[in-house]
C-alpha cells in the first residue's frame, strides 16, 4: 500500500497457471486455469471495507510465455457472475443476468516483450492509454472482492508453462 496526494493506493495481483492442454486459443476465448473447473479471477480488498468504493487506475497483464501478442479484456463484477469461466471456451460475458453486478471492462493493448528469450510478455493500461481507466467500482455490501473474467480478443498459441498475472492498482475510498 502507498499513498499519492493523500489517496490510498493498493496493488492486487492474481496469478493463474493457464490450462495449456489445447495450446491454441481462438479469439474471444476465456483464459482460466481449467477447462472443466475454471474459476473467476478474484481480486481481494480493492476497497478499504466491505461495500467500499474506489477507482482502478492502472492494470497490467503479464504472461510467462514470451513473444505472444494477444489483446485481452478483463470483465469485472462485484458479485460472482454466471458467465462462463472455463479455460479455452467461448466467452459469454456479459450475460443479461449479470448486469446488476457488472462494473465494466478493462481493455489491454497487445501484449509484447522486448527482451531476449525468457522474458515475459506484458501489457499495461493507465488513464493516459487506451483501456477504459480510471474505472469506478463499488464492492457488494457484504464483500470486499471484485470478480473478473479474462478474455482474449485475438487467437494465440499457449505453451506448456504459462502463468498469467493480472495486477490492478486501486485508489481506495
Amino acid at each position: 500500500m502507498s499513498t499519492i496526494e493523500g489517496k490510498r493506493l493498493v496493488t492486487i495481483s492474481v496469478t493463474k497457471a493457464l490450462d495449456s492442454s489445447d495450446g491454441a486459443y481462438a479469439a474471444e476465448d476465456v483464459l482460466s486455469e481449467s477447462k472443466t473447473a475454471g474459476t473467476y479471477w478474484t481480486f481481494s480488498s480493492p476497497a478499504k471495507v466491505s461495500g467500499g468504493t474506489g477507482y482502478i487506475v492502472k492494470a497490467q497483464a503479464i504472461s510467462e510465455t514470451n513473444n505472444i501478442t494477444p489483446r485481452l479484456t478483463l470483465y469485472l463484477f462485484n458479485a460472482a457472475p454466471t458467465s462462463a469461466v472455463n479455460d479455452n471456451i467461448a466467452n459469454t460475458a456479459v450475460l443479461h443476468a449479470d448486469i446488476s453486478q457488472y462494473i465494466g471492462k478493462i481493455d489491454f493493448n497487445a501484449m509484447e516483450d522486448l527482451g531476449p528469450a525468457g522474458t515475459d510478455s506484458t501489457a499495461i493500461t493507465t488513464p493516459s492509454t487506451y483501456g477504459n481507466l480510471p474505472l469506478a467500482f463499488n464492492c457488494a455490501t457484504s464483500t470486499n472482492v471484485l470478480y473478473g473474467i479474462l478474455v482474449t480478443r485475438n487467437a494465440f498459441t499457449n505453451t506448456a508453462t504459462n502463468d498469467m498475472t493480472i495486477k490492478l492498482m486501486c485508489e481506495q475510498y
